[in-house]
């Protein structure tokens, strides 16, 4: 298929690459001229102009928007609706609120432009290993759209059938899943980020008792001097908590085991809050996710191991960058 991809940061130009290997046709849009000449010099179609992107495209056009949720994204879609004719689709792969998306579809029904929500997850790894797609949408128009859905997602691989699944059909086990109508797909991203939060957490703060086990309040009989890089390499092989999360941490760790490198300033990137938000709205307790998101709230005045557990984390599998206190 073709697809257009507005925004080739790292997460939209390596879906871009992702889909010019799978054999589609891609026409790449960015104000930056670099990452738009580098896409070009992959097979792309490189644009920086909006009005050269649409006009590259074919009808019925699909422009996938890989841009900052929130203003950025309400920018790109606004002036895409402008643009594109009855029967183009303008997909929102980023992190929209998932509410956005429903006022966005509603603006561009009455355009007769379809609007498709993706949640992606994969952060810089997807290109290799494949993003997994949580998708809201009409389900005539999320069909039409398949193609790219199959190419982007991991498929099934190496990861043994769920016992029971035999008859149930669909596509979850290939990576990529019609969660149902508009917004759908954001919400289910935003609660999976949310329990991102809860397991992160989880891991940092555990992690944190074992690097503290030597501490003199202890009675020296009950002190212990343990390598916490070693331990979370042992947990990976067979141990019930194991995790991609728990690989990138054994990795960070390798690489440095005091994780000096970090302060341990941890950022929220809105779907924690969103959860949170949601769980209050349906009445929901969520004790646990509520409360990682309130241990990234204090990381931002006060450091300890456990933050720069979480800060490791983040940037192994999103490539997100610590910002500094203050």
């Amino acid at each position: 298929m073709q697809v257009g991809m507005v925004g080739l940061g790292r997460m939209g130009a390596n879906m871009a690459r992702r889909l010019i290997r799978g054999g589609h046709e891609i026409v790449g849009y960015a104000s930056d001229p670099a990452g738009v000449k580098a896409i070009a010099s992959e097979g792309a179609t490189g644009t920086t102009a909006l009005d050269d992107f649409v006009l590259a495209l074919r009808p019925p056009r699909v422009a996938w928007v890989m841009v900052p949720a929130g203003a950025a994204t309400e920018q790109v879609v606004t002036d895409l609706a402008k643009r594109m004719a009855p029967g183009d689709t303008i997909v929102d792969g980023g992190n929209s609120f998932y509410k956005d998306d429903v006022r966005r579809m509603k603006m561009l029904r009455a355009k007769q432009i379809h609007y498709v929500d993706v949640g992606t997850s994969g952060g810089v790894w997807g290109l290799e290993r494949g993003y997994c797609l949580m998708i809201g949408g009409e389900r005539d128009v999320v069909a039409r759209l398949e193609p790219i859905f199959k190419t982007l997602a991991p498929g099934s691989g190496s990861i043994p059938r769920t016992p029971g699944r035999e008859t149930m059909g669909g596509t979850a086990e290939q990576g990529y899943h019609h969660c149902g109508p508009s917004g759908a797909g954001h919400f289910v991203k935003m609660i999976h980020n949310g329990i991102e939060y809860g397991l992160m957490q989880a891991y940092a703060e555990g992690l944190d008792i074992l690097k503290n086990a030597n501490t003199k309040a202890l009675d020296p009989d009950l002190r212990y001097e343990l390598n916490i890089p070693d331990i979370t390499e042992v947990w990976r092989r067979g141990s019930v908590v194991s995790s991609w999360l728990l690989d990138l941490t054994a990795q960070a760790l390798a690489e440095n085991s005091t994780l000096s490198s970090y302060t341990g300033v941890v950022a929220d990137s809105g779907e924690g809050r969103w959860t949170v938000m949601a769980a209050v709205e349906e009445g929901v307790p969520a004790d646990v996710l509520s409360a990682s998101l309130y241990a990234r709230f204090r990381s931002r005045q006060d450091h300890t191991f456990a933050e720069k557990v979480l800060s490791a984390m983040r940037q192994k599998f999103g490539g997100h960058v610590e910002q500094p206190a203050g």
